[in-house]
């Protein structure tokens, strides 16, 4: 697969790419410095969780998500489509999807909060996101044809007004292809793959910057959809860019960018180290195949890591590895310290850039 550069705002972000997910704002213990220090490039942040914490009003008064959170790098936003997926699709107490957006129902709230395809890009927009999702209605891959029906229609209809919605802003900002952001539309149908041929072409003939697979990618068995990835892939002609939205497991980004998926997203690597499991590579195996013999994890509450004077990783290149043996990093989880979330989160977030820079190498080789 050739190798992409995106150019947004006068900027280039290299792809293949992988984005930890700041939902409110930031990535759990970690600074704008460490996340530059481990060479992400790019977050993935979330339009409406972002909407009521810290609030949008409050995200204008300091300038926007870049200045807020002192990052300089790239801002991805998601539209809060998958919440209605996450929330109301298992809990209609959350909420519900209407054709005019989606209301949700806050816990410990007596407030209704009403998402519309407008409102979605108005808030990506004023967060100063560079590149922007319109809001989808996503479903379970089992969901039966006519919720597949239903959500591929309601998608489509959504993409076109947010779509008209950006094209509304960009004119009252008066801002030319140059200054503004990307927008990206996420592709529906469950399995259905006939319902996504036809979200694929509905949405190729609105006309995006890029688009994303939707959808839960994963079968009941937690497998990787890897089947109707490959065939939502060979829906979109190669010149633009599709982002696995919620692949985020080593092996699962592998495979995908095989199947030609150039970014990536999810807090699965953030909050693994969170709860002690650390990735590392395999010398027994060091070819990338989708196999992931290449992919070993080491779990942090293991006694034999009480007197282990080596680090994590003797090949990797993070603070922690660096300077800090596993015995030491154990007894952090064990004390319960702060400093063994931000060392643990740097570890595994360094092994995802590491990744990626692994299959930019690949791609040179082949």
């Amino acid at each position: 697969m050739p190798q992409r550069t995106l150019q947004i705002r006068g900027k280039s972000l290299e792809l293949p790419v992988f984005m930890p997910d700041g939902t409110y704002g930031y990535v759990r213990s970690l600074t704008s410095s460490d996340l530059k220090e481990v060479g992400l490039p790019i977050l993935m942040m979330n339009a409406f969780h972002l909407m009521q914490k810290p609030g949008s009003s409050l995200i204008s008064r300091l300038g926007g998500l870049h200045k807020m959170a002192a990052w300089d790098g790239f801002l991805m936003t998601d539209s809060g489509g998958f919440q209605a997926y996450s929330l109301i699709r298992q809990n209609a107490k959350y909420g519900s999807l209407t054709e005019k957006g989606i209301v949700f129902f806050p816990e410990s709230s007596n407030r209704k909060l009403l998402l519309t395809p407008e409102k979605s890009i108005q808030l990506q927009m004023s967060y100063g996101s560079d590149i922007l999702v319109c809001l989808d209605d996503c479903t379970h891959v089992n969901a039966s044809r006519a919720e597949q029906e239903a959500s591929v229609s309601r998608t489509l209809a959504w993409a076109a007004r947010a779509k008209a919605s950006y094209l509304a802003q960009l004119k009252s900002r008066k801002w030319s292809d140059d200054d503004r952001p990307l927008l990206f539309a996420v592709i529906q149908g469950g399995g259905e793959l006939d319902l996504r041929r036809r979200c694929a072409e509905g949405l190729l003939e609105i006309g995006f910057d890029g688009f994303g697979f939707g959808g839960w990618p994963l079968d009941e068995e937690s497998n990787l959809l890897t089947d109707i990835l490959e065939y939502t892939r060979s829906l979109i002609p190669r010149e633009f860019p599709i982002h696995a939205l919620g692949i985020g497991h080593p092996a699962g980004i592998v495979t995908s960018y095989l199947l030609g998926y150039e970014m990536f997203d999810c807090a699965l690597p953030t909050r693994d180290a969170r709860h002690g499991r650390l990735y590392t590579w395999s010398k027994d195996h060091p070819d990338l195949d989708k196999d992931a013999k290449w992919l070993k994890f080491r779990y942090i509450n293991t006694e034999v890591n009480f007197q282990d004077a080596g680090p994590i990783s003797s090949d990797c290149d993070c603070e922690c590895c660096r300077q800090y043996s596993m015995a030491y990093l154990f007894h952090l989880y064990r004390m319960r310290d702060s400093s063994y979330l931000r060392l643990a989160t740097k570890h595994n977030l360094r092994f995802m850039t590491r990744l990626v820079e692994r299959l930019k190498e690949l791609n040179v080789r082949n």
